[in-house]
């Protein structure tokens, strides 16, 4: 080779690194910059906030939610109160924002004792039903989380319970019940989610750290789902003590933000939770998109005019770094929900920064508006960045931007000329733009941490088709496109479920939703709707209750009657055993008929749409349409050949199964029988729909093709010798099946005219079709085994179980003789519906390989 030759073959081979270099660059960034949505969110706020909803209502209302010092903690009020600044032990105020009943927990319902109960932070308590609350918003069933790659963020800076627990009995309980590391473990652990959980400690700007944290998390793919949020309960008045002697609260309990009065921060209690994951997830799930993280950034002061002092530069550079991470200029930022604390000293600083980034470079008609939610609630310190994420995603929906309360006149120590920002002095619409909205958030540490987002309006809706099994997330794809078709097209009745751990609970969940049904806040849900939602995105506790009801007037009166115990003819009650799950059993051939399916094909879309899916699968390798076979189309073959109606009952059986999933019906084990195996593989994810559809158009291929080229004889008892007669399956006792060969002579072949005797075979027969599970079948097994490998490793997401191999699989195969005896081995003469087998029956192939997967369902 000529050196000219080496230098084209070197400079080829730098050509094509080259290339790649840059492809995974660019889709690292891509990565590093792909949205995240927020799918649902949930709260509690000072003022009777329960839920965004109830934010907004405060937000509107025009008045703020600081109230006296409760008198339900055991706080000495009048004692600790000193009107004189500076004195040692007192504070100066005896105003806050504290959240009504924080010390109610249903421990019972998350399965924790009454006694951990009392030994466990209010903080865990609250943020562990927070949590429940805002998945059940996004339409996720917090209980088919359990094993997901789900992460927990969770911010915290008090953990002032411990003072009291010293002072009660129930000293020396305190250990987890109190430690921060706990506050997301317990979530976690509760839910049994096992994606990354991180409690953490930035003081004020705790809760927009961990959703900044939780965006990373997904776009690295740790996650596929995160709950980011903050929390802080003042179990004691530590708090006002400590910055009354710093002088740093409002003698009147408010916060002032950016007001020329401000005198100070007032305290605030809260949790705040939002449901986080990718947004491309977020749409092929159905879920719904709040908003969008557009960019986040946090830094830290560093090396400042002080530990505690807020840091002009500081908070400049962690604007810039979050408006590069969303690739905006300040101008395509409409507004900003500020820190703004009402401090003297933090809000001209942050007002000079804002004024210094965002303020620059805009159109001079449409100024940055500035606002702040403390001025509503008090500082809620590390669920201080949570309030203002959930405000803003409120008022992007609303297209409205509420007021900041206590503003005299905007603060004579900034200097508002140096840029184009207004405060919101007053609520107005939120412009409009020939771009998507846009806010950004801002919190600030008092360690010097600072955090800042960007928020966008959800985009348009697009429309998607259902989701296949091999893609399907396990719990969380709540929805399909043809929801809207469904809605349109039902007429009713409806079954509304509603449930609950105990009796009363049930009583008190049926109020509620009949409270929310006409509250007249949102309008009424169509009733199909309202079924879906309570079916799919419900957990369904111990105690149970099913309306049956056509319209909303008739769900009333139902769930009245459950609210208020009495009995109703449209209520149905009971308790149900929910430890087990449910089981997809796929029967081998046998139970088919004429006709079947095709009701269900003309009258629903999701339905027909997999089995459109499945069928094309199918039909790549045969000559003949599955549709036709079923509808016994002019020259389709019969349906009571074994090669024809094994890959018809595949098809069937799939998209059945597909239905009961799109409804949130999971199975958490799969079984199957002879060919339905192969189904239940598919169903369950060990298979891929290309693979499964080959295997079970090969294996029925090698089957005999004439009915009568074998014979299968349904017979009662026992038989205790049936000459060459295999005993070929049997659909539960104490009736059996047995197969022999069409010219046996064995009893099993023959015709009988007499009536049943005791002990003796039935004289109903059934249609003769081939066995494909007997000893003679191995014959063409061999045969098989080249065209019945699977050509791709999957691991499954239900646990299959399969019943017609003498025993279980090795760890990890695939090969094709798994494949092959499910075709070509006598099945086992027990119900195949059983997940594990029965200590009594001899040992059946249990797909152990599969069983150390995950199951998330």
């Amino acid at each position: 080779m000529s050196d000219e030759q080496k230098l084209l073959g070197y400079l080829r081979k730098v050509t094509a690194d080259l290339h790649q270099t840059r492809q995974r660059l660019s889709e690292a960034e891509a990565r590093n910059r792909e949205p995240v949505a927020i799918v649902a969110m949930g709260c509690r706020f000072p003022g009777g906030v329960s839920d965004p909803d109830g934010l907004w209502r405060l937000l509107g209302s025009g008045d703020d939610a600081m109230t006296e010092w409760p008198v339900d903690r055991g706080w000495d009020t009048d004692s600790l109160y000193d009107p004189e600044p500076g004195t040692p032990g007192r504070s100066y105020t005896r105003t806050g924002g504290f959240i009504d009943r924080v010390a109610d927990f249903d421990a019972g319902f998350f399965g924790v004792s009454p006694r951990e109960a009392v030994g466990t932070d209010p903080q865990q308590r609250l943020l562990l039903e927070i949590c429940w609350e805002a998945l059940e918003r996004a339409g996720i069933d917090p209980a088919g989380l359990r094993g997901s790659r789900t992460g927990v963020f969770a911010g915290t800076n008090l953990q002032d319970y411990t003072t009291l627990l010293s002072l009660s009995d129930n000293a020396g309980d305190d250990g987890v019940g109190n430690s921060a590391s706990v506050l997301s473990g317990r979530v976690s652990y509760t839910l049994g989610l096992e994606g990354p959980a991180v409690s953490l400690d930035t003081a004020c700007s705790s809760s927009l750290v961990t959703l900044h944290l939780a965006v990373q998390a997904l776009r690295n793919g740790e996650c596929d789902l995160a709950l980011a949020g903050g929390v802080t309960v003042m179990s004691t008045p530590t708090v006002f003590l400590e910055f009354s002697r710093q002088r740093g609260l409002a003698a009147d309990g408010r916060c002032k933000a950016f007001a020329d009065a401000a005198d100070g921060t007032a305290w605030g209690e809260g949790a705040g939770v939002l449901v986080v994951e990718r947004l491309s997830d977020a749409r092929r799930n159905g879920h719904p998109v709040l908003a969008v993280v557009r960019g986040s950034a946090v830094n830290q002061d560093g090396a400042s005019n002080g530990l505690t002092a807020p840091n002009g530069p500081s908070q400049e550079r962690v604007i810039w770094q979050a408006l590069t991470s969303a690739g905006l200029a300040p101008a395509d930022v409409d507004a900003v929900e500020a820190h703004g604390t009402g401090t003297s000293l933090g809000d001209p600083i942050e007002a000079q920064a804002l004024l210094a980034t965002y303020g620059q470079d805009r159109p001079a008609d449409r100024p940055l508006l500035l606002g702040s939610v403390k001025s509503h609630i008090g500082h809620t310190q590390a669920a201080a960045g949570v309030a203002g994420v959930i405000k803003m995603v409120l008022a992007l929906r609303e297209r409205h931007l509420p007021a900041t309360l206590h503003v005299d006149r905007p603060s004579t120590h900034v200097d508002w000329s140096a840029g184009n920002v207004e405060l919101l002095t007053d609520a107005r619409p939120w412009p409009s733009a020939d771009r998507p909205l846009r806010c950004g958030v801002s919190s600030f540490g008092v360690s010097g941490t600072n955090a800042h987002v960007i928020l966008e309006q959800p985009p348009a809706p697009q429309d998607t088709a259902p989701p296949a099994p091999d893609t399907l997330p396990p719990a969380t794809a709540t929805a399909t496109a043809t929801d809207a078709q469904l809605t349109a097209a039902a007429t009713g009745p409806f079954a509304f479920p509603v449930s609950a751990r105990t009796n009363a609970a049930l009583r008190a969940q049926a109020r509620r939703l009949h409270d929310h049904l006409t509250s007249g806040e949102r309008p009424a849900p169509h009733p199909a709707d309202l079924a879906r939602a309570l079916t799919r995105t419900r957990s369904a506790l111990e105690h149970r209750a099913v309306v049956v009801a056509r319209d909303t007037g008739e769900l009333l009166a139902g769930l009245t009657a459950v609210a208020e115990d009495t009995s109703a003819p449209c209520v149905a009650k009971g308790v149900a055993d929910t430890e087990g799950g449910p089981v997809f059993v796929f029967p081998g051939h046998g139970p088919q008929w004429p006709g079947m399916a095709t009701e269900l094909l003309d009258t629903d879309e999701v339905f027909r749409t997999h089995f459109t899916e499945v069928a094309s699968a199918v039909e790549e390798y045969t000559d003949w349409k599955v549709l036709d076979v079923l509808r016994d189309a002019d020259g389709a073959p019969p349906l009571d050949r074994v090669d024809i109606v094994q890959p018809v009952l595949f098809v069937v059986c799939v998209a059945l199964a597909r239905l009961w999933q799109s409804h949130g019906v999971r199975p958490v084990a799969v079984a199957g029988q002879s060919q339905g195996e192969i189904a239940a593989a598919h169903v369950a994810g060990a298979l891929t729909l290309a693979d499964a559809a080959r295997i079970v158009v090969s294996a029925a291929a090698r089957s005999p093709r004439s009915p009568a080229a074998a014979a299968c004889s349904p017979y009662r008892c026992r038989s205790p010798g049936w000459n060459t007669a295999w005993p070929a399956g049997k659909g539960g006792s104490p009736s059996a099946r047995s197969a022999a060969p069409a010219r046996s002579s064995s009893p099993a072949t023959r015709r009988r005219s007499t009536p049943c005797r005791p002990n003796s075979p039935t004289r109903a027969y059934g249609p003769a079709v081939s066995p494909s599970a007997t000893p003679r079948t191995p014959r063409r097994s061999r045969r098989c085994a080249t065209t019945c490998s699977p050509r791709s490793r999957r691991s499954p997401h239900a646990r299959p179980t399969c019943r017609s191999t003498p025993r279980s699989p090795a760890a990890g195969s695939r090969t094709p003789p798994r494949w092959t005896r499910t075709t070509g081995t006598a099945t086992s003469g027990r119900p195949s519906a059983s997940a594990t087998p029965s200590r009594s029956s001899p040992p059946r192939a249990t797909a152990s390989s599969w069983r150390s997967a995950p199951t998330p369902w």
